[in-house]
């Protein structure tokens, strides 16, 4: 008999199929406390649970025999998974169950907007009649802007074809295929997006790359008339420059579902009549519910009984059984994999990873694995890990071929990869020495040698005298450390990189008075951590 807890509220339909199972039993106890979790959970063998449940490393100390946990729904930021990784417990979470909600309530907030349907209701309601101040615009032959051509950014297109509406999109992980088979004019030009859509919706993760990612110079592109909607995380767009990009009538009008802070102490936007914004509603539908719960039952009693895993988002832990050079080879590429995220651009079409010397006597797997993690974790909002980056690869057709040469070049050992995007080549390469320590040989070219520690700044620059002093006098005096450096040049081409480690990321500041640098042609920062 399979025992499962459920500390959270979830629709009883989940509830009732696991109740129609003969060998599993179903315990409701929503109005638990983290101390009584802590002391029956061992009892279990899986646990559901939505946002009000913290499964810390206390509540898992005493685990028991609890096999698997379920987020029912996406967000997985209430869970230590890495704990849960250690004790051998499996991770999922309900990612897909919501999809069609969520993309009817954005084109819901698109109607609202276009049709001035919220403030033309207050106004009636307050005893007016004034047609002509809600005077609306059709979506007929309006470009719509989707970027992030995920589950929702498809299903939003899907329905926005129905309305007649152009569409472009851009993601670079987007599955070229799908895309053009759905009607979306595919494009590896982020302003592409921002200067030519009337409407624009957001269904990305926030993650490093995309917090701000609409910000005031985005705002400052956009046609006057255009229309922004966020549906994804808050973060995402800047709520300052929204703000006054909306005060200013710089922008037609905004719709937001998600903010900074759920629920938002600064209620501000109450005071735009362009601005329309909702509770984080996107999942909230009767039938989005049933589906989470029914999802979070199924997935957690596959896995169980040793059936099909889905969603799942980590995997019990076996370093001790892997061999050290796998080991920190394995860092390695994933931390090149970080790397090349950020220096690639563009949609990846594709990915070769290469072993020299003595590391191709062992098997690499694992290495190749974590290169793409790395790769793949600042597109999600949910841990890409062994268990689902080869699916997450393989459903936006990212094929990593390996090549194997056994004689070294210039160390014993030796890692690399090449990524092609639409936007060019790049191409990276490391190795390990002595007691682990990781350094980065080539990038792009450019024979280097650095450190691949948590932050690290690239700078691909002109090649001539004091460019190191200018740029360490511009972090210097924003009270900044380097850390370790490396230099690599084209002697030809009087081309340079300039790349190093530092003991903090940068902020916006500083990198705006790098790149102001005359010398300078273009800079990245990589968070390898």
């Amino acid at each position: 008999m399979l025992k499962i807890l459920i500390t959270d509220k979830i629709s009883e339909k989940g509830i009732e199929y696991l109740k129609s199972l003969d060998d599993v039993k179903p315990v409701v106890r929503a109005d638990i406390d983290e101390n009584e979790l802590a002391a029956i959970i061992g009892e279990y063998d899986g646990l559901i649970i939505r946002s009000g449940t913290q499964v810390n490393a206390e509540v898992l100390e005493n685990a028991g025999k609890l096999r698997a946990i379920v987020r029912a729904g996406v967000g997985v930021d209430n869970i230590d998974i890495d704990a849960a990784t250690k004790k051998g417990i499996f991770v999922m979470n309900t990612p897909g169950a919501n999809t069609l909600s969520a993309a009817e309530h954005t084109m819901a907030l698109v109607m609202a907007m276009s049709r001035n349907i919220v403030p033309a209701c207050n106004s009636l309601k307050s005893g007016k009649w004034d047609r002509k101040q809600f005077t609306g615009r059709q979506l007929d032959d309006k470009t719509l802007g989707l970027i992030g051509l995920g589950r929702i950014g498809m299903a939003v297109a899907k329905i926005a074809k129905g309305l007649n509406m152009r569409i472009i999109g851009y993601d670079p992980l987007a599955k070229e295929s799908e895309v053009e088979k759905a009607g979306i004019d595919l494009t590896t030009d982020f302003n592409e997006i921002i200067k030519k859509s009337d409407y624009i919706s957001l269904h990305v993760p926030k993650n490093k790359q995309t917090t701000n990612m609409i910000d005031k110079a985005q705002f400052d592109m956009m046609k006057p008339t255009a229309h922004i909607v966020n549906c994804s995380r808050g973060g995402v767009v800047n709520e300052d420059a929204l703000y006054d990009a909306l005060e200013k009538d710089e922008i037609a009008g905004a719709a937001l579902d998600v903010f900074n802070e759920e629920p938002p102490e600064n209620t501000r936007f109450e005071n735009l009549d362009n601005c329309l914004v909702t509770p984080h509603l996107g999942a909230s539908t009767e039938e989005a519910q049933i589906e989470v719960a029914r999802e979070a039952a199924r997935v957690l009693i596959d896995t169980l009984k040793g059936k099909a895993i889905k969603n799942t988002l980590n995997a019990p832990t076996r370093a001790g059984s892997i061999p050290l050079i796998v080991r920190s080879y394995s860092e390695l590429a994933k931390r090149i994999g970080m790397m090349a995220s950020v220096l690639a651009g563009g949609r990846i079409k594709d990915v070769q990873v290469q072993y020299r010397g003595k590391i191709v006597d062992q098997d690499v797997e694992l290495i190749t694995n974590s290169f793409q993690i790395g790769l793949l974790r600042g597109y999600f909002d949910t841990p890409v890990n062994m268990v689902n980056a080869p699916l997450l690869a393989e459903e936006r057709d990212i094929n990593i071929e390996e090549k194997k040469r056994s004689e070294p070049h210039d160390f014993a050992s030796e890692f690399g990869a090449r990524i092609t995007t639409r936007s060019g080549v790049t191409r990276i390469t490391g190795t390990v020495l002595s007691e682990n320590i990781m350094r980065i040989i080539e990038i792009n070219g450019f024979g280097i040698e650095m450190s691949p520690a948590d932050t690290v700044v690239i700078i691909f620059n002109d090649d001539q005298p004091g460019v190191i002093g200018q740029v360490g006098t511009a972090l210097g005096k924003h009270g900044m450390n380097i850390e370790t450096m490396g230099v690599g040049q084209k002697l030809k081409e009087k081309e340079a990189v300039l790349a190093f480690s530092v003991d903090k990321e940068p902020s916006e500041e500083v990198i705006k008075e790098i790149e102001a640098l005359h010398f300078v042609n273009n800079v990245y920062v990589c968070r390898l951590d």
